[in-house]
């Protein structure tokens, strides 16, 4: 299992692009994917999971992925979070 820890830094937070963006990119691997904060954890596949997380801008959350891509699925994920999902 390997787990992260992320801070969203685009200025509209997880809405419905960036969610989706997310959700794909999650899906492109075998692994199962998480996501947590706040108490609550969520399916990072599944768009209606990430979008009730209601993640806004400066929000830290968790993604814990588990499986054989595990490693690239988690790095892939970091990656596009601090690329702000492209929205600077």
């Amino acid at each position: 299992m390997t787990e992260i820890q992320l801070v969203l830094t685009n200025p509209t937070g997880l809405h419905a692009r960036p969610a989706s963006q997310f959700v794909q990119t999650a899906s492109k691997f075998k692994s199962k994917v998480k996501i947590s904060a706040g108490g609550k954890q969520v399916d990072a596949k599944s768009i209606l999971g990430v979008m009730t997380m209601g993640l806004r801008s400066g929000t830290a959350f968790t993604v814990t992925a588990d499986g054989e891509d595990e490693v690239e699925c988690v790095a892939a994920l970091a990656s596009l979070v601090e690329s702000k999902f492209g929205e600077e």
